[in-house]
């Protein structure tokens, strides 16, 4: 296996970072929260790895990068999905086993927005299209062949997926640091910071759905993956350091969601539950054209859940992310609408998602 690639820039002291990750080629996010946060070339942009696959613009992305990274100071960090593109310009390594099966059923991705640029969707012939695409993209791969693994400063360390010590990180396995699922949930604790995207943090709670940033300083362990292009409610999280040597931690972000504000007072629910991806099965009880009541079969617990994010698959039936949380509101909060049904309105509030039967203003876009 193919060993951590380990950087170690030096951050002059006052220079502010800003630390995003998972972007999944979403241009107009990304553009967006760069916006919101003011980046100018004094910056230093961490890009915690996935920033393509799964989102229309992965292409353009990685090209607004490209040209942003020569006027600006940015690391860019390999994820696992950008370790797959790679992947298949590198070696025919993986074909048979992954990217035969995958390109098809993937117009999104980006060797397939690539390929119809430059006009040779071909899938029956994968040496073929690694021959095309070399040719027709070598600046791209080139920069793709520069992302590190890991990155270590004094008091920071920013690696996608996780590891699982700071010792010997040059000794790691790629592919583990970049694709280490629910790495908080693995016991580590370090003696700086480190940084993680890979795992959208709403998996992480099992009551209440939220995709703000987890801080866990008792073991110096931040999650940043607020699941962009990922979940309907997902958003692109910066986290902002005004020096390397500061923990004075901050953090926005940007959903693309319409706003507006709450007029009614409402308090939070007891015992509420967070259904989440690879946990999500269900048997429906009572199917309606907003909300169809089912019973979550992993808690037994019966919810209404929005009819729109029932999935079938043969006879099995599950969910997208849901949740019967109430948020708490009072009146005057700006609450972000993820959808709205006749009385209520599925919202978010800081980051938190959740049901909202009060009255709201007109919606805005943000």
């Amino acid at each position: 296996m193919d060993k951590a690639i380990v950087i170690r820039p030096v951050f002059e002291p006052g220079r502010r970072i800003i630390a995003v990750s998972d972007i999944h080629g979403n241009l107009p996010f990304f553009l967006a929260l760069m916006e919101k946060v003011r980046l100018t070339p004094d910056d230093i942009l961490i890009l915690l790895g996935d920033l393509l696959e799964k989102g229309q613009d992965s292409l353009p992305l990685l090209r607004h990068l490209m040209a942003l990274s020569r006027t600006h100071t940015i690391y860019p960090v390999c994820g696992n999905c950008d370790g797959l593109v790679l992947n298949f310009f590198e070696t025919d390594r993986m074909d048979e086993r992954f990217f035969a099966s995958y390109l098809p059923a993937h117009p999104e991705s980006t060797l397939r927005q690539m390929a119809r640029e430059g006009g040779f969707e071909q899938w029956e012939d994968l040496p073929r299209l690694r021959a095309d695409l070399r040719a027709a993209f070598p600046r791209e791969w080139a920069w793709l062949k520069t992302l590190p693994t890991i990155l270590e400063t004094e008091h920071l360390v920013f690696v996608h997926g996780g590891v699982p010590s700071l010792e010997g990180m040059e000794e790691l396995e790629r592919w583990r640091c970049m694709k280490n699922d629910d790495f908080l949930g693995q016991g580590h604790a370090f003696d700086k910071w480190v940084i993680v995207g890979h795992w959208p943090v709403t998996l992480y709670d099992p009551r209440i759905p939220s995709a703000a940033p987890i801080f866990t300083r008792d073991r110096k362990i931040i999650s940043i993956d607020g699941g962009c292009v990922l979940k309907a409610d997902g958003q692109l999280n910066a986290l902002i350091l005004p020096s390397e040597d500061s923990e004075d931690f901050t953090w926005t972000a940007w959903d693309g969601l319409p706003t507006a504000t709450a007029m009614d007072a409402q308090k939070a629910n007891s015992f509420p539950i967070n259904i989440r991806w690879g946990r999500a099965e269900l048997e429906l009880l009572e199917e309606g054209d907003e909300l169809s009541l089912c019973r979550h079969l992993e808690s037994g617990r019966k919810l209404y859940i929005l009819t729109d994010y029932l999935r079938r698959e043969g006879d099995t039936v599950w969910c997208e992310d849901s949740t019967d949380y109430r948020l708490p509101v009072e009146p005057g909060d700006r609450l972000s609408v993820v959808r709205k049904i006749r009385g209520g309105a599925l919202c978010k509030k800081d980051g938190v998602t959740g049901w909202y039967f009060g009255r709201l203003s007109a919606a805005s876009t943000t």
